[in-house]
């Protein structure tokens, strides 16, 4: 642990963190640069399952409106920004953007943003992203938080009020993702009321 803290507390560029993060031990872990720091992204299994419910609705979209590509934890990363680099959850680039890339972090941040809150994340750090992503292109940003008894959706856009969505609310694509709509709660895990074993 203390060798790895050392190895972080030396990544203090753009270039540190691009060699960082293709070490052989660090093949199976995603880490973020934000503010010239290395965070690393911890999902949990709620994380997991919203992220994946999520998906399925939003794949299920892209069938019938082919207007672009989501993505699970592509990076971001903007050319002249060397204390930046995002992997949101899941991203949405519209078509004309242009192919999907096969290496390297897209140069550009993607058109829809969405981030599903982990137990480390708190939500000033989170609506700093949205505000990151929204000031450099993106055009909506949706924050999951994932509390018990706050469960909500932020949806945030450039130039308007926060709207935030309780449970039983219509999360809706705006003119991003035309016509998509779907209940809150469906994106987030039913409560048995029963603990694991």
């Amino acid at each position: 642990m203390a060798i790895e803290k050392l190895k972080l507390e030396t990544v203090k560029t753009m270039e540190d963190f691009e060699a960082f993060i293709v070490q052989p031990e660090n093949n199976d872990r995603r880490f973020e640069f934000i503010n010239g720091k290395v965070i690393e992204k911890m999902p949990t299994q709620l994380h997991g399952w919203i992220v994946l419910f999520l998906g399925r609705f939003l794949l299920n979209y892209l069938d019938l409106n082919p207007i672009g590509s989501f993505f699970a934890e592509a990076r971001y990363r903007l050319r002249d920004d060397d204390q930046h680099s995002y992997i949101p959850d899941i991203s949405f680039v519209r078509q004309e953007r242009g192919p999907i890339l096969e290496e390297g972090p897209a140069p550009y941040m993607p058109d829809l943003a969405i981030e599903v809150q982990s137990p480390d994340d708190y939500p000033k750090e989170m609506r700093e992203k949205a505000e990151y992503y929204l000031a450099n292109g993106s055009r909506m940003v949706w924050l999951f938080f994932t509390g018990k008894r706050s469960r909500r959706i932020e949806v945030h856009r450039p130039n308007q009020p926060v709207q935030t969505l309780n449970m039983d609310d219509i999360l809706d694509g705006g003119d991003v993702l035309p016509g998509f709509k779907v209940v809150v709660k469906a994106l987030f895990p039913p409560d048995t009321g029963e603990k694991a074993k």
